[in-house]
């Protein structure tokens, strides 16, 4: 006892605390301090678009990027891509960054999905199989100043909207509701406890509520077709039975199996290595679920438009019967496309980029979330995540089927709300609450920059349609473009 008290210091209980009391200004003091940003950078300059002077040539940024992507299947993206300027725009990401990164900035900082864009939200289910809306994908997520993705964001409101036929009346109406709704929300997360907003989710109630009573029935039948997504519906929709067993049914170039080999190497051993790689880093609870289920196939899938031509791969697997099936989709990860202007990420493994982004820009993953890396050549690692195909995923489409100029307004606010909580998850809401005040300036200045940029926009899809007539970019069969 003696020896204890010769080699411890003496420590109150009062300065122990003092110690570690935090250093952050009060709620009040981010406040005014995001609202002195203002002049810095007035919110009338965030309307004004303004382009760089040596502006690389978006073809040559989409040459560079498709470089370390499958090439045979590039012709599959472009397809996509010039099916309407708003799909151009979807695969476009890395275009606008470098336009976004010339563009004045508060440089308040938040976790940035990256590639925002009115299709990238939708209703998924969380671990605990609560039906919520949030965004939807992650893959160019990195950290950076707030006004990224909210630019994006209303950019494509108006590129969308005028893809259905919609007027500048109905595009000015969306970016107003978009905008007002991000600020009314960021005043709101601004106040609430750090927990509350971890936990706070835009529930099915809530979306309905945010539906006029018009398109109500229209809802049901989203949410409805939502809730029947799960792994025995994409059993039966993507497998047969081949002999004695169940097989992912080819159907190329978009679902093919894999050669046996791949540069020497067995397939099944570099995908048994990746699964390894994977639920090494598994909580406990769930690296026990995820060891329950046996892997019994697995084959290429080309999805989306943005991750074309990266490798992406869907798993079968089987629990203890056929009626208990499970459906991961592996993705490679690449370098974000805002890593030019904004640096490289923290983590070495871009599937963990992408995983820690969706984690605290999303807030309810699934169970099967995960990250991993595979060398499949010395000193070649690919790093991946996983996440569930479909289980209670409903993405949100343009048309007939989704969202139509009728409805579209429902939606916005909640894509302003979405993107709102999820910045206010990862970022100071009470600096960006003070920028944004409550005022209609930040509303028209948003709209002042998505029109300019949705003209950029289309001169870029103009110079892509000469490239393809010219025979510079190769675009692949209609079939291919579903």
């Amino acid at each position: 006892m003696s020896y204890v008290k010769k080699i411890l210091p003496k420590v109150s209980v009062l300065h122990s605390i003092e110690s570690f009391k935090d250093p952050r200004p009060s709620i009040m003091q981010r406040f005014s301090d995001g609202k002195a940003l203002r002049k810095k950078v007035s919110l009338r300059e965030q309307g004004i678009y303004i382009t760089k002077k040596n502006r690389l040539d978006p073809i040559s940024i989409l040459e560079k990027q498709a470089a370390t992507r499958i090439q045979s299947l590039m012709p599959i993206r472009y397809g996509r891509m010039i099916q309407s300027p708003f799909n151009f725009y979807r695969g476009s990401a890395a275009i606008m960054a470098q336009d976004l990164a010339n563009q004045p900035t508060t440089n308040i900082t938040v976790q940035l999905c990256g590639d925002m864009h009115v299709s990238n939200f939708g209703l998924f289910g969380t671990a605990e199989h609560r039906l919520v809306f949030g965004i939807n994908d992650f893959d160019e997520t990195l950290p950076g100043s707030w006004e990224w993705d909210l630019k994006r964001l209303v950019a494509s409101a108006i590129i969308a909207c005028e893809s259905i036929g919609g007027n500048s009346a109905t595009s000015k109406e969306l970016v107003y509701l978009i905008s007002s709704e991000y600020q009314k929300k960021m005043a709101h997360y601004a106040k609430m406890p750090f927990v509350d907003i971890a936990n706070e989710y835009i529930l099915e109630n809530d979306i309905r509520k945010n539906f006029s009573k018009a398109h109500q029935k229209k809802l049901d039948l989203f949410l409805k077709a939502t809730k029947g997504e799960s792994n025995i519906g994409v059993l039966e929709e993507f497998t047969k039975i081949v002999g004695k067993n169940r097989k992912i049914i080819n159907a190329p170039p978009l679902i093919e199996h894999f050669s046996k080999n791949f540069k020497g190497t067995p397939s099944i051993d570099l995908i048994n290595k990746a699964l390894l790689s994977y639920s090494s880093t598994l909580l406990e609870d769930r690296e026990i679920l995820f060891k329950r289920y046996s892997l019994k196939d697995f084959a290429r899938k080309v999805s989306g438009i943005g991750s074309v031509g990266t490798n992406c791969m869907l798993l079968y697997f089987v629990g203890d019967n056929q009626k208990d099936p499970l459906f991961l989709q592996y993705k490679e990860a690449q370098q974000s496309v805002l890593s030019p202007y904004l640096g490289e990420s923290i983590y070495s493994n871009q599937g963990r980029r992408v995983v820690a982004g969706q984690r605290l820009l999303q807030g309810a993953p699934d169970s099967f979330l995960n990250y991993g890396g595979v060398e499949y050549e010395i000193d070649k690692t690919q790093g991946f995540y996983i996440r569930q195909l479909r289980d209670l995923n409903g993405g949100i489409s343009f048309g007939p089927d989704g969202v139509s100029l009728e409805n579209f307004s429902d939606y916005a606010s909640l894509f302003g709300w979405a993107l709102a909580l999820g910045h206010a998850r990862s970022g100071d809401a009470a600096m960006i609450a003070g920028y944004c005040g409550e005022s209609k300036q930040l509303d028209a200045a948003l709209y002042s920059f998505a029109k300019s940029y949705a003209v950029q926009n289309k001169s870029d899809y103009k110079v892509f349609c000469k490239a393809v007539q010219t025979g510079r970019i190769k675009i692949a069969k209609k079939n291919c473009f579903k």
